[in-house]
């Protein structure tokens, strides 16, 4: 058995950390032997009564072996 593809889900507060997070698995990915396919970062806002009440980034990373 072989894992040929895995998606990573990671939660950060600001989209400089999200940055940082992507170019890290970038740079990661030379020397653990797999290639980022895709990747990207989305914003996410929890509301109450129509104001905003958290905000953070989902960082999705999809590996390929």
């Amino acid at each position: 058995m072989e894992i040929m593809k895995q998606t990573d889900e990671i939660r950060v507060d600001t989209y400089e950390e999200a940055k940082e997070l992507i170019e890290k698995f970038k740079s990661d990915a030379k020397k653990e032997g797999y290639d980022i396919i895709s990747s990207a970062a989305t914003l996410k806002e929890k509301k109450s009564k129509g104001e905003v009440i958290d905000s953070y980034y989902i960082v999705k990373i999809v590996k390929r072996w």
